[in-house]
């Protein structure tokens, strides 16, 4: 089955299960270590992506996000010298929880998210 085919009814439970869980799990390792919240997903994606197409798929959107997360505060933090990166690092301290939260209830739903302004170093 393809992408142009595959409607929500036609993925698995267990696939829409395993997508949410590459979306939802960088919230579980934003409490960690610090870099947590980009190796969850990666290791979820990297084990379960042979599973399904939806996985991979939505697997790729969350590693691809974290990624971006990472130079974007990487970027704010250089930025703080001038001030405005206090409010890049807010902003995306917010975008960091809930764009995840969003991302894994359309999973879960069955439906294709594509983070916003997440450079797609995966494809």
């Amino acid at each position: 089955m393809n992408r142009e085919t595959e409607t929500p009814a036609t993925i698995p439970r267990e696939a829409r299960k395993w997508a949410m869980i590459c979306h939802i799990i960088s919230l579980v390792g934003l409490m960690g270590n610090g870099i947590g919240f980009f190796l969850g997903p990666l290791i979820v994606w990297l084990i379960k992506r042979e599973d399904h197409p939806f996985i991979d798929r939505q697997g790729k959107e969350a590693v691809n996000f974290q990624l971006t997360m990472i130079l974007a505060f990487l970027v704010s933090a250089i930025l703080c010298l001038v001030v405005i990166g206090f409010l890049f690092i807010f902003i995306l301290a917010v975008l960091i929880i809930v764009l995840p939260i969003i991302a894994a209830v359309k999973a879960n739903e069955g439906k294709e998210f594509e983070y916003p302004f997440a450079i797609r170093f995966i494809r």
